[in-house]
C-alpha cells in the first residue's frame, strides 16, 4: 500500500474541526494543532487513534500537507513565522477574506476583484505549494454533506501546480467529497465567499459532480 501524505490541521474552529472529523471518517490519519494545545488534545481524544495532538511548530514539521484552518489575516503572519519549516510542504488554504458588516451579514476585507488565494500566493515560502481548497462550503455543510450518497457533493479547488493534483484530490476524497479543480490560483475568487462556485455565493448549496460541471 502506498503511504499517504501526512496531514496536519492547524486551527480547530468550526472549519478545522469539521475537516479533521471528516478525515477520521475517511480513515485518514491527521495531526491536530491549535494555538491552545489543550483544544487539540481534547479533540484528539474525541476522534481517537487516527489523530494526535501537537504544537503548531511540531505539526508543521511533521506534516506533508498543512491545512491552515485559520482566518485570512493570521495566515499572512503564519507564512512568515514558519517560512523555513513550510519549505517543500503543500499548504491548503480554506480561508475567506471576510468580516462582519454593520447589517448582521459579512463583507469582503480585500478588494472586490481580489482573492485570498492570489494574495497569499505571493507570500508562500520558496519550495512550498499553495492550494485553495476545503473552503467552498460553510462549516455546517462541510460536516453534514460529507460522504453523502448516492452521489458525493463536490469540493472545488485551485492550484498553480497540477503535479500535486493527485494528493489534493485524495485529501478531498478522504474528507468525503468529490474533488473538482477549477484552474489555477487566479480562479480562487470563484471558490471564496460571494464567488459563483461558493455555497455563500451564486451556488447557494452543495452540488454533485454532474451539477458542478454545468457551472464550472
Amino acid at each position: 500500500m502506498i503511504q499517504k501524505s501526512k496531514v496536519a490541521v492547524i486551527g480547530l474552529g468550526n472549519i478545522g474541526a469539521a475537516v479533521a472529523t471528516n478525515l477520521v471518517k475517511g480513515n485518514r490519519s491527521v495531526i491536530l494543532a491549535d494555538k491552545t494545545f489543550e483544544k487539540a488534545n481534547v479533540l484528539s481524544q474525541k476522534l481517537g487513534s487516527l489523530t494526535h495532538a501537537a504544537t503548531i511548530a511540531d505539526a508543521v514539521k511533521e506534516a506533508d500537507i498543512v491545512v491552515l484552518a485559520i482566518y485570512f489575516d493570521p495566515i499572512k503572519d503564519f507564512l512568515k513565522t514558519y517560512a523555513t519549516a513550510l519549505e517543500g510542504k503543500i499548504i491548503v488554504d480554506p480561508s475567506n477574506p471576510i468580516a462582519p458588516d454593520e447589517n448582521g451579514g459579512f463583507k469582503k476585507i480585500i478588494g472586490e476583484d481580489e482573492s485570498a488565494g492570489q494574495l497569499l500566493s505571493a507570500l508562500v515560502p520558496n519550495g512550498a505549494e499553495l492550494v485553495k481548497a476545503l473552503g467552498t462550503l460553510g462549516a455546517a455543510t462541510l460536516a453534514s454533506a460529507s460522504f453523502q450518497t448516492p452521489e458525493k457533493a463536490v469540493e472545488f479547488y485551485a492550484t498553480d501546480n497540477s503535479s500535486i493534483n493527485a494528493e489534493i484530490e485524495e485529501l478531498i476524497r478522504d474528507n468525503g467529497f468529490e474533488p473538482l479543480r477549477v484552474g489555477t490560483l487566479n480562479q480562487s475568487i470563484r471558490i471564496e465567499v460571494f464567488g459563483d462556485l461558493h455555497e455563500f455565493g451564486a451556488l447557494g448549496k452543495a452540488v454533485t459532480l454532474n451539477e458542478a460541471k454545468l457551472v464550472v
